[in-house]
């Protein structure tokens, strides 16, 4: 490729991502341009090479490149295009010491260069000249998967690729592979099973060990157990305690001397104490890999140094796993060393370090990482408290045994610096490995300190040193995949163990920050200090331990990068670069413990060393220093410690080389600078071997041309070269990404150190929560859990913002833009917080124990807080301190500003970046106003008369303006009285006091500022300037001092009231503020001085300090009622409920309300278990209601319906006792039946007569089910008592005095008659005449009629106005529908068409036509249709009624002229109805107006003198029959059924005989002439002769016309239907006859009578006597009168036929 030639278009081109290496620090050293025509986009350096990315995904090589043909020796300084790759579009690259990898856009693998260990993935090929595709497979899948790849690592002799589902696959030479092999090399890409199931987000490659960054497991949730506290190896303790004067030391420190962990395959032969067929556990800390079980019966011997013998302890096992035994008998150890079969076989001295390979020791360093799961702790202490340890611990020793242990399954040994609880699951088959979760690892004699400590309430606080809780919602996926070769591994949630087992030890984890940053070996990290006195307290209960720890920002999904990491490493450890304080090689990946919990963002490996960056930006190194490459010179460098670096410069980038580090960091600019640390490179050394480099660094220097680069965006480092990527800063764009990202790095370090240095001794400190008093102390808890939230939000845009100033420069992506709210709703919250803790005074109560743990100047706060004037309070300077966060908000506002005027004002991200600055900018306003707000009321309390102060002084209240300077007075107080009006934001407080001195109010009160109306007084009064205050129980006048402080107070308390409602605290000085809040809102209230809602809670709408509009009412006592309210009090539809204290139930109303009271119609189930349904007035029941007594409505012992007063049965009522079997119609007053009535029994008993104080008293009839009859005196029930007649069934009578019950022997004195057949005049009397003595049909169900009437809005009946009355009937619909299209499931779809149809409203002036006649019988029917409409309400009333009268024990057939008179008088007041609504509507029997075309017809018809048609003449039945009858239809036809059963009994006996007979014999015997006799029939469509057999064929289908009258309902509709018959029969002889012809009656009748046989109606006497007791009066003498006059002789006909 040429080197680019002008300057201009170098210029052009180099303006991003331009490429400068370099090697060494000296002075002299100059970087070099790689010339490249496309920016750079990541560059890697190998040991002698190097591989660059260029923008379009092209890959360059440079350097020494001996796999290439033809290149020479010297190398290539041109960077050489990789054509094998041109065709593909390349996103990440690598490079190894004498390889290269690059990852392509969809996840293909290319390697290329020396694959002599396999490292290229490519067997056969000891080099690989050309980029080649690597196959990336899970055999695992069935069908095998190609694997996605994200990224690359190289090596010395190996290669790790990261897949997309973040798991990490290897292949090459070496135990820094992380497989379970012994054979090398590796060829194909093998997954490292002992990080599968973890979310890795990184890895690198050193020259032979590997480090991967993992992203941190939620905690287990499995029930945990009591750790054990003894090694699980050398038998040691874990834990030990020292005793000095007056302190104990506990500590945890114990490192194991084996160092080597085993596991039994073969219990015996374990227990016999010799290796018996080990098996390698994975790693100290790591869930023992059962499922790598060599062959059963391999032996891998374990020599820590010659000699030694490996002793293995049994711990709790599980069952054994289903593998698939590996095949070779010997394993061969990492570097060829073939393990011996015997136990003790030792190597020889050269080989002892690849022998240790085998070996493993525990994790050094730092161990302690809070405790992520907060309840798992507060069960544990909990259980701590509630028994003896001594108990504690032999339960658990039970429980580990409660499940039987196979002889054969493998042991498990636990990690001996760590205690693991292994809950071992009792489904083996199922669960099949291990589930190894971890309580704490805190010993059982040391587990009640912990719960002491826990009194201060540190728990699972974090500094920079801890872990946090881990807020992945992340699941592991595990499959238990059984029998399969690489099966994934045991439980991984082991690994978690160490980290959980420290995470009690609270202050261990407290005090470790000093001993991390002093940079001391941190060996004994958990040393905790304890006094006595604090061990022997440990009995009390646990206080709530309260988790100061964020639960973390909901990591917005992916948005954000996680900060709770791990770093793992394994592989070849003989400079301690693995980092775990040894240097013993790892065969597979390990934890570094002492790295968990320090926020890890980023590593890098050198040849022997290794580096982990922070989010706080500092930069742990560990491994070879043997140049000062550590850039610090503490030893042993086997552990990560930090590198030295200057106060106030903080690293984001990191490189390794061979022997030197590469940093780049913030400075005191935001341009950034780099350091270098590591061995110096001679100049001009062609051959850079060891003898001719010169010195090395102490610590990190600073390169002196980094300025002269531009803004470096990312470094690396390899061999011995270095290499930074930089861009030019274009029109302020990459300076201002810089800067921002720098600022935010800078703010995350400032609230760090505030959490470590100032937050983290103060809540150490004893006497914290009694110095702050409960208020302040929950108070500072949630300022401290939102001071965490926050940090944490912006560690996590400060990592996010890092990447993406090292990756995508697309402003879009940027967290800030795309979760705005998230930032805002963070720092709003938080602000909140602070603010809630100054008012409370919380800031002032830290002073002293700020004091106590500083000292008295407290110098450390004072330097936290830059920015502080000199001289300030200690508190001013804490809250300052507290509202840091808020000029950073600012900052963030400038710099976004910065980024938009890089962009054209047009562009989309202009907008967005100005969009969201400006949100950013108001929401500081908005702070810093409630800051101000908050130190107004601060202020204001500390001037406050004191005995108020407590009970008014909230977190959430502020001070919004109070009347101090008599600004404000309340009009008509008492000459001495002092009134003090207070407005907060949620209240007006009143404050009251006899004496002029402030400080003595004797009284306030607090007006909710959601209830509170206020309005301006009117002028007019001379000079008054007064408010008008209204509150749901009070109203009063406060009078100004002027106008402008009337304006002022009318203003601030509108404002109040309306941020009051509105929940928002929102800037509201904008013009969105409404002038003044509604009249009418939603608010809860509790009433305390209103006599009847004395202490009752309202919840709802409220309209001028009035309940007006849907609301709840609760009672103290459990009263309640929901429902509409007006003008403050219950009014219109509403629920009301009343517990029952003794029956444990409520009384239930549901209904309408009047003026706060039941009134109109509603429902109300009793407690004890009856029902009231129907009308109330003033909480009682009045008007029509039913009344069902007993426990179900099925099985009721009585019902009562008809008329109540004043809560009492009075008037007309139906009662039906359903135990004793009676029915009473009749009259009641005051609940007693009194007056005239009907009583039936199921035993068929008929009495009628008058009733006195509930008893048969006075004169009546009975009648028996036999006919036996007695008229005459009663005085009690079924008891006669004077004169009076009985009458036998057969006639004969006996007169006289009576006395005794009925059914039981009765005395007689009187005379006995036999009438005489021929006595007609005695006949005459005899006859009796029911009904007399009941109550008549017009005086019942009045009630009924006159609640219809009153819905019309009419007093009485008759009495009123038309047009109201329609106007009423409009209303009654309209807000019906209204109220069920809330609830459209109670209409169906033609229900609501008939409403929508009612609302047109029939014209009803003028003279009334057929039309209009038409029209009105059309809206009728539509009306009763629907309950909604009065009349509808009203035939439904009386429907339900009628039915309630006459069924059941009422059907009684001595009821039927009363069930027949009750429909009459119900058509005539029905009918009167109609009429007051249609006044121009004829009265009953009157003529209809004739319509103007029907008057032409009468004319020309000329003046005969005619009876009118039927249709014309106004009847009631004609009009409302047919709406009513159909409903009442069984109940009557049952009466009538009753009545004529011995008649129709005769009838059907004579039908069933006749109509044995054909039809010509039975033509014959009923007389019919031969010339009616049907000749031919149709049958099946064919014609047919009639013979002397056929049968049901003459007259057929008159036969079938007549069939219908049992399928109509009305008298009409039967008329009709003879009428048919007859035209029928006419239709048949007329074309029999083939002529004109007219019917005489005697030809008529035997022909209508075979017709009416044949038809076969059952009960054809009932309907007779309905036809006849029904029918329109108008139609008696017409056509129709008769027909059916024919019908009826029919019917008697046949019940005297006698066959001759």
């Amino acid at each position: 490729m040429e080197k680019l030639k002008s300057s201009g278009e170098e210029e052009s081109s180099g303006e991003r991502g331009v490429l400068h290496t370099w090697r060494g620090y000296s002075c002299s050293v100059t970087p070099e341009k790689v010339l490249l025509s496309r920016p750079v986009l990541q560059a890697a350096l190998g040991a002698k090479h190097g591989v660059l990315l260029v923008e379009g995904g092209q890959v360059y090589s440079f350097g020494e490149l001996p796999w290439k043909q033809n290149q020479p020796s010297s190398g290539t300084t041109e960077p050489l295009l990789e054509a094998g790759l041109s065709e593909q579009h390349v996103v990440c690259v690598a490079a190894g010491a004498s390889h290269s990898g690059a990852v392509t856009e969809d996840g293909v693998v290319h390697m290329w260069g020396d694959n002599t260990y396999g490292q290229c993935g490519l067997s056969g090929l000891s080099v690989v000249p050309n980029p080649t595709p690597v196959a990336v497979v899970d055999c695992e899948a069935t069908p095998p998967q190609p694997i996605r790849v994200l990224e690359v690592a190289c090596g010395e002799q190996h290669t790790l690729a990261l897949s997309a589902r973040h798991e990490v696959w290897s292949w090459g030479s070496g135990c820094q592979l992380g497989l379970l092999t012994t054979t090398f090399p590796v060829w194909k890409p093998h997954k490292v099973e002992h990080l599968a199931g973890r979310h890795v987000l990184q890895v690198v490659c050193g020259a032979s060990h590997s480090l991967a960054l993992v992203r941190c497991l939620p905690p287990p949730q499995e029930a945990r157990r009591l750790p054990v506290d003894k090694c699980g190896q050398c038998n040691q303790s874990l834990y030990t305690m020292t005793d000095k004067e007056d302190h104990v030391i506990i500590s945890d420190s114990h490192y194991c001397p084996l160092g080597v962990e085993l596991e039994d395959g073969d219990s015996k032969s374990g227990s016999e104490g010799s290796l018996g067929l080990g098996k390698m556990k994975s790693s100290p800390s790591e869930p023992i890999l059962s499922a790598y079980t060599q062959s059963p019966k391999s032996v891998i011997p374990l020599s820590s140094s010659p000699g030694a013998t490996s002793v293995s302890a049994p711990a709790p096992v599980s069952e054994t796993q289903g593998q698939t035994p590996r095949t070779e008998s010997q394993p061969v150890l990492a570097d060829g060393v073939v393990s011996g079969a015997a136990p003790q076989s030792q190597t020889s001295e050269t080989d002892s370090t690849e022998a240790r390979a085998s070996a493993e020791l525990t994790a050094a360093g730092a161990k302690c990482s809070p405790y992520p799961d907060e309840q798992a702790l507060k069960d544990y202490l909990k259980r701590l408290s509630d028994q003896t340890l001594a108990e504690q611990a032999s339960k658990n020793q039970t429980a580990q045994c409660s499940q039987p242990l196979p002889e054969s399954s493998d042991v498990f040994i636990s990690d001996p610096a760590t205690p693991v609880a292994q809950s071992v699951t009792p489904m083996g088959s199922a669960l099949n490995h291990l589930v190894v979760s971890c309580a704490s690892a805190v010993g059982e004699r040391v587990a009640s300190t912990y719960e002491a400590l826990s009194l201060r309430k540190v728990i699972n606080y974090w500094g920079p040193g801890e872990s946090r809780e881990r807020p992945e919602e992340r699941v592991r996926q595990e499959e238990h995949r059984q029998g399969k070769k690489s099966c994934s591994l045991g439980d991984i949630r082991e690994e978690e163990a160490e980290g959980l087992s420290r995470r009690l030890s609270l202050p261990g984890l407290l005090s470790q920050d000093k001993a991390e940053t002093e940079g001391k070996e941190p060996s004994v990290l958990a040393t905790v200090t304890v006094s006595p006195r604090l061990l022997r307290r440990v009995s009390r209960p646990p206080v709530r331990a309260v988790a100061l720890t964020p639960v973390g920002v909901a990591e917005s999904d992916a948005h954000l990068p996680s900060l709770q990491t791990e770093v793992w490493s394994w592989g070849r450890g003989q400079e301690g670069q693995l980092g775990h304080g040894d240097l013993l090689p790892r065969l597979q990946p390990l934890c570094i413990k002492s790295l968990s919990g320090k926020e890890v963002i980023r590593v890098a490996a050198g040849a022997l060393h290794s580096l982990a960056l922070t989010a706080q930006s500092e930069v742990y190194s560990w491994g070879s220093n043997s140049f000062g490459q550590l850039g610090h010179m503490e030893s042993p460098s086997t552990i990560p410690r930090l590198a030295k670096l200057s106060d106030g410069i903080r690293a984001w980038d990191v490189g390794a080389g061979q022997h030197h580090t590469l940093l780049l960091a913030d400075g005191d600019c935001f341009q950034p600078i780099l350091y270098y640390s590591g061995q110096q490179v001679k100049e001009g050394s062609a051959e850079s071997t060891q003898e001719q480099t010169g010195g090395y660094t102490q610590q990190p220097v600073l390169l002196p041309f980094c300025m002269n680069l531009g803004y470096v965006s990312s470094v690396c480092a390899g061999g011995q070269s270095c290499a930074a990527l930089a861009d030019r800063n274009v029109m302020g764009f990459i300076g201002s990404l810089h800067e921002l990202a720098a600022a935010e790095r800078k703010y995350y370090c400032k609230l760090t150190s505030i959490k470590s240095v100032l937050l983290q001794p103060l809540l150490k400190l004893e006497s914290l929560s009694s110095a702050l008093g409960p208020a302040c102390t929950g108070l500072l808890q949630n300022l401290i859990s939102r001071f965490g939230r926050l940090a944490q939000l912006t560690g996590q845009n400060s990592a996010s913002l890092t990447s993406f100033l090292r990756r995508s420069r697309d402003v879009r992506g940027l967290v800030l833009l795309e979760n705005a709210q998230l930032f805002l709703d963070t720092y709003s919250e938080y602000c909140a917080s602070v603010g809630n803790l100054l008012v409370m005074g919380g800031f002032q109560a830290l002073v002293r124990p700020c004091q106590d743990v500083f000292g008295k100047g407290a110098e450390v706060v004072q330097k936290l807080s830059e920015g502080c004037e000199d001289g300030a309070m200690l508190a001013d300077i804490l809250s300052h301190l507290f509202y840091l966060p808020v000029r950073h908000l600012h900052e963030y506002g400038h710099l976004l500003l910065k980024l938009a005027t890089c962009y054209e004002v047009n562009s989309m991200d202009y907008q967005k970046l100005q969009d969201v600055c400006s949100k950013y900018e108001s929401l500081v306003l908005l702070l810093k106003r409630k800051r101000k707000e908050a130190e107004y009321t601060l202020h204001f309390w500390k001037s406050f008369p004191g005995k108020m102060t407590d009970s008014l002084r909230k977190p959430s209240r502020r001070l919004v303006c109070e009347s101090s300077n008599k600004a404000l007075t309340l009009q008509n107080a008492g000459r001495f009285s002092v009134n003090w009006f207070i407005l907060f934001n949620d209240a007006l407080v009143h404050a009251q006091g006899m004496l002029p001195c402030k400080g003595l109010f004797s009284t306030h009160h607090v007006f909710p500022l959601a209830t509170l109306w206020v309005e301006p007084v009117s002028e007019e009064n001379a000079g008054l300037y007064g408010l008008k205050v209204t509150s749901p129980e009070e109203s009063f006048t406060l009078l100004a001092s002027s106008p402008s402080e009337k304006a002022k107070w009318l203003r601030s308390i509108n404002q109040a009231v309306e941020q009051a409602l509105s929940g928002t605290g929102m800037d509201t000085s904008g013009a969105a503020m409404r002038a003044d809040p509604p009249i009418s809102r939603t608010a809860s209230y509790t009433f305390y001085k209103d006599s009847r809602l004395k202490e009752v809670m309202y919840e709802g709408r409220w309209l001028a300090g009035k309940p007006n509009g849907r609301g709840v009412l609760k009672w103290p006592d459990g009263r309640m009622y929901t429902g509409t309210f007006k003008n403050g009090l219950e009014d219109g539809y509403g629920d009301y409920i009343v517990p029952n204290k003794n029956l444990n139930k409520s009384d239930h109303y549901q209904g309408h309300w009047k003026d706060g009271k039941m009134h109109g119609f509603g429902n109300f189930r009793y407690a004890t278990g009856e029902l009231y349904e129907g009308s109330f007035q003033d909480n009682m029941r009045h008007g029509h209601g039913m009344l069902r007594s007993g426990k179900l409505n099925s099985t009721s012992p009585s019902v009562f319906i008809g008329q109540w007063l004043h809560d009492k049965k009075t008037g007309y009522g139906v009662f039906d006792d359903i135990t004793r079997g009676e029915k009473y119609m009749g009259l009641w007053q005051e609940d007693l039946r009194q007056g005239n009535g009907v009583i039936v029994t199921q035993f068929g008993l008929y009495y009628e007569g008058a009733f006195s104080n509930n008893k048969m008293m006075g004169t009546g009839v009975l009648l028996s089910e036999d006919d036996t009859t007695f008229e005459g005196d009663f005085s009690d029930d079924w008891t006669l008592s004077g004169k009076g007649t009985l009458t036998m069934p057969n006639g004969d009578y006996i007169e006289g005095s009576f006395s005794g019950v009925w059914g039981t022997g009765l005395k007689i004195s009187g005379s006995y008659y036999k009438p005489n057949l021929y006595d007609s005049d005695k006949d005459k009397n005899r006859t009796l005449k029911l009904g007399r003595l009941a109550v008549p049909s017009e005086e019942k169900w009045k009630a009924v009629f006159g609640e219809c009437w009153s819905r019309l809005g009419c007093e009485s009946p008759g009495q009123g106005d038309t047009s109201t009355a329609w106007d009423n009937i409009a209303i009654a619909l309209t807000t019906n529908r209204r109220q069920h299209r809330d609830s459209p499931e109670l209409l169906s779809r033609s229900h609501n068409k008939t409403l929508e149809s009612l609302e047109f409203i029939p014209q009803h002036v003028g003279p009334v036509t057929l039309e209009k006649y038409h029209i009105i019988r059309r809206y009728l029917i539509k009306a009763c249709d629907t309950p909604l409409h009065p009349l509808g309400r009203l035939v439904e009333t009386l429907v339900a009624v009628y039915r309630m009268t006459y069924v059941g024990v009422g059907a009684n057939r001595r009821l039927l002229q009363q069930a027949v008179n009750e429909i009459k008088s119900y058509l005539s007041r029905i009918f009167q109805i109609v009429r007051f609504l249609f006044p121009d509507l004829p009265e009953e029997g009157g003529l209809l107006a004739e319509g103007p075309n029907e008057k032409k017809e009468s004319e020309s018809s000329g003046n005969k003198i005619d009876s009118p048609k039927p249709g014309r003449v106004v009847s009631s039945s004609a009009l409302l029959l047919p709406v009513l009858l159909p409903r009442l239809y069984p109940p009557l036809f049952t009466l009538y059924a009753l009545e004529k059963e011995k008649e129709d009994d005769v009838y059907w006996e004579c039908v069933l005989r006749l109509n044995k007979q054909p039809d010509l014999a039975l033509l014959a015997f009923l007389g019919v002439h031969q010339k009616f006799w049907p000749v031919t029939m149709t049958l099946h469509g064919e014609k047919q002769q009639v013979l002397s057999s056929t049968k049901d064929a003459c007259f057929a289908s008159a036969v079938e016309t007549l069939q219908q009258i049992s399928t109509t309902f009305t008298p009409s509709d039967k008329l009709q239907v003879i009428q048919l018959t007859f035209e029928e029969i006419t239709q048949e002889v007329l074309a029999l006859l083939k002529q004109d012809f007219l019917w005489s009656m005697d030809d008529l009748f035997p022909v209508f009578l075979y017709v009416v046989l044949r038809a076969r109606i059952r009960n054809l006497g009932s309907e007779v006597s309905l036809i006849e007791d029904l029918m329109d009066p108008c139609v008696q003498h017409g056509e129709h009168g008769i027909m059916f006059t024919t019908l009826k002789a029919c019917y008697y006909q046949i019940q005297h036929e006698k066959i001759t």
